[in-house]
């Protein structure tokens, strides 16, 4: 926006012609106030020409610059007013000066003269100024070069103060004023710029302060603020001004509440929404650390678990190798045990001594057939299974144990690993031979065959 007013400002001057340059002015956005009613104080002396009053702008907003008589820096010299204009963005101050014509003054109706085109106030004629009447107060001196012609509107009552906008006056500058714009002018003169600059430094002059109703709104000569004329009433549009400045600055200021309570939401927001995200952020922390810390606890417990269940089979194994090695050792000294019992019984015993057969033992057989009868074993040798030849007598003889050549030899003890010897049972008649066998290595030996008896 203030590059725009800026840009505006400048093809503004650019607009104004080079010979009234130096009469621009500043630039306000907002309208100055309605121009106020009052009554223009008497000529002090021939040859002053009256100057209008104005709003002007300056550090503490628009004050009030009396209108005042003032003289002209040459003879044949007209005042064009200063006029504050619109120029889409602001208005500008197109300030006052002197030129051989009066040209555009923006339509304003200043009075006295100053109706919003040209002067009907009088004219120079060889030298001398001549006044009408009907629009100076030339009553208390003696001034002849007079007229009397009726102007229209010679007041300033509900005169708007600035032209274009909202509520200006729509004028634009005549043929004539425009010829006028391209002569040559003088700027304000000495006393004129003194009187301005004694109006601005002056805080009564303020419409802040006067509300567009100054105490003093006219002088008889510039700075002579000691005998000034007071304002009858402010300027009607001075109330739709300050009305339009009260609903711009409600608008202002309701945008300025808008601005800031979308600002102070807006900040509400981006601190709910970053409350929020560190919410979320911290809630994620925390989940991720219970994550973390469930799944440390849960690893702990399997690590936990693990080493146990390994002390468990640990254990387990140890008790299991320990009871193997228990039962090994038991099954070892079981084995050692059958062995040495197993030693102990097959170790053989020494043959006993022969022995004749007792009556318990031996029974005396019964007579038999010597061809037939079975003798008794006898005991053998321990090493000698061959029988023994039968005698060569041929006598008959007493019934005694059959010849070793029918008996079965007696069983020889065996080593360690043979079975024990059995019990020998009570000899028997006859029967003896077979009641027990010989044993299997041992061949029987062939009978002896029997000669027949002679």
């Amino acid at each position: 926006m203030r590059n725009l007013r800026l840009l505006f400002l400048t093809l503004l001057i650019l607009a104004i012609p080079a010979i009234s340059f130096a009469q621009f002015g500043v630039s306000v956005e907002i309208a100055p106030p309605g121009l106020p009613v009052y009554e223009q104080p008497a000529i002090p002396a021939a040859g002053y020409l009256w100057t209008p009053g104005y709003w002007a702008y300056g550090g503490e907003g628009y004050f009030w610059v009396p209108g005042t008589w003032a003289q002209p820096p040459m003879v044949g010299l007209l005042w064009t007013p200063g006029y504050w204009g619109w120029g889409g963005s602001a208005f500008a101050w197109n300030g006052g000066y002197w030129g051989p014509h009066v040209g555009f003054y923006g339509g304003v109706n200043y009075g006295f003269g100053f109706g919003g085109v040209g002067y009907e106030g009088g004219y120079w004629n060889n030298g001398a100024f001549n006044y009408n009447r009907s629009v100076n107060n030339i009553s208390n001196t003696n001034i002849s070069n007079t007229y009397n012609k009726t102007v229209i509107n010679n007041t300033t009552v509900n005169n708007v103060s600035y032209n274009g906008g909202t509520g200006g006056v729509n004028a634009r500058a005549t043929a004539a004023e425009q010829t006028a714009a391209h002569e040559r002018h003088s700027p304000a003169t000495a006393a004129q710029t003194e009187h301005v600059r004694a109006a601005s430094s002056n805080h009564e002059l303020l419409a802040s302060v006067n509300h567009g109703k100054p105490a003093i709104a006219a002088t008889a000569k510039p700075g002579d603020f000691s005998h000034g004329v007071a304002a009858k009433e402010a300027g009607a549009e001075n109330k739709a001004a300050e009305n339009k400045a009260t609903e711009n600055k409600a608008t202002e200021n309701k945008a300025a509440e808008t601005k800031a309570t979308e600002t102070k939401a807006a900040e509400n927001k981006a601190a709910e929404t970053k409350a929020t995200e560190n919410k979320a952020a911290e809630n994620k922390a925390a989940e991720n650390k219970a994550t973390e810390n469930k799944a440390a606890e849960n690893k702990a417990a399997e690590t936990k678990a693990t080493e146990t269940k390994a002390a468990e089979n640990k254990a387990a194994e140890s008790k299991a190798t320990e009871t193997k090695a228990a039962e090994n050792k038991a099954a070892e000294n079981k084995a050692a045990a059958a062995r040495v019992n197993e030693n102990k019984t097959a170790k053989p015993k020494p043959a006993p001594a022969a022995k004749e057969p007792t009556a318990r033992a031996q029974p005396v057989p019964r007579p038999a057939p010597a061809a037939h009868a079975q003798p008794a074993p006898r005991p053998e040798t321990a090493h000698s299974n061959v029988p023994r030849p039968p005698t060569q007598s041929n006598k008959p003889t007493a019934a005694r144990p059959a010849t070793a050549a029918h008996a079965q030899a007696a069983p020889r003890p065996e080593t360690a690993r043979s079975a024990p010897a059995p019990k020998e049972p009570a000899a028997r008649p006859a029967t003896v031979a077979h009641a027990q066998a010989a044993p299997r290595p041992v061949k029987e030996a062939p009978k002896t065959e029997e000669r027949p008896r002679q």
